[in-house]
């Protein structure tokens, strides 16, 4: 039954995004784990579309930042702001109060701006003058950034980069994909013609489902070498995965198995999708980059040499 209804939403979702059935695949596990997404590509590629389609795919509410450099914290949480007919200060709630949170070019704001989202990120709270708010639930971060443009940007902080549990690329479209994306909106575009497919209610009974997913020691053990043996290559990698980033792939794993309509992962549920996870958390050596290699390069030879149980 579970298998059926993201299926139904898999297919929902790509009435809007033609050609991107892994990267839909990719953005429902994100959805399945309370899992952050952070995805960059160049523009034009359908980055907001996927994040608005899945949106009104689950009937979420959904809320969208563009950050800008003169964005303050308050933009994004809230804040207490006085009223005078009451004669007391009420807290107004900022856009992270929501289900499913666009950061539209999360890397154009000022690192203060940034450290706003941190604990939202983290821990699904909002903490302003002593005083915590529970965010929505279920909450998402679908973060987008141009990799192409730098002038006026800011990079993210690893705390944050840390905290995204994927890291996901839209890529261009084929010929015969692009050919159906422009002749589907000729008249009008689909999202304005999608219809939601499950409530926010299923959403978190199928989070629940997740986590009851079975995954060995086996399983276990082998995510655990796989992120510890980037802490070791110190001669490629400057910084190595975090144990976030073990327990990120613990989750994700599950979430695959239940999308494929298993009730346990697997080792290739690890392997699948070690490159999303790990490939923003770790930072090659200098004299490794200007060779031209990249962090999925590195992960590749983890993976062939790290033992499959």
């Amino acid at each position: 039954m579970a298998g059926e209804d993201l299926r139904y939403l898999i297919e929902n979702v790509n009435k809007v995004i033609v050609g991107k059935d892994e990267t839909v695949r990719l953005l429902v596990v994100g959805l399945l784990t309370s899992g952050h997404i952070l995805i960059e590509d160049a523009p034009g590629l359908g980055k907001t579309m996927l994040a608005l389609a899945l949106a009104k795919s689950i009937s979420a509410d959904f809320k969208r930042i563009q950050f800008t450099p003169d964005l303050l914290p308050s933009d994004v949480t809230g804040g207490f702001v006085y009223s005078p007919k009451s004669g007391e200060f009420d807290f107004r709630k900022g856009p992270v109060f929501t289900n499913l949170l666009l950061a539209d070019e999360i890397n154009r704001t000022t690192p203060r701006a940034q450290s706003a989202l941190l604990e939202c990120m983290q821990e699904y709270k909002v903490t302003i003058d002593g005083t915590t708010f529970p965010l929505h639930q279920p909450f998402v971060v679908i973060a987008t950034e141009n990799p192409i443009e730098h002038l006026g940007t800011y990079p993210l902080p690893e705390a944050q980069v840390d905290r995204f549990l994927m890291k996901i690329n839209m890529g261009y479209l084929s010929v015969e994909e692009e050919v159906k994306v422009i002749s589907g909106q000729k008249v009008t575009h689909p999202i304005e013609t999608i219809s939601p497919v499950m409530d926010l209610e299923k959403v978190l009974s199928l989070q629940e489902r997740v986590k009851n997913i079975e995954i060995s020691n086996h399983v276990l053990e082998y995510i655990v070498r796989l992120v510890s043996a980037t802490r070791k290559k110190k001669d490629e990698i400057k910084l190595g995965a975090s144990p976030r980033a073990s327990i990120a792939l613990m989750k994700a794993s599950c979430a695959w198995a239940l999308l494929e309509g298993r009730d346990y992962a697997v080792p290739d549920d690890v392997a699948k999708l070690a490159p999303w996870i790990l490939k923003h958390r770790i930072v090659l050596q200098p004299k490794v980059s200007i060779t031209g290699r990249v962090p999925e390069d590195a992960i590749a030879d983890l993976l062939r040499t790290t033992p499959i149980p």
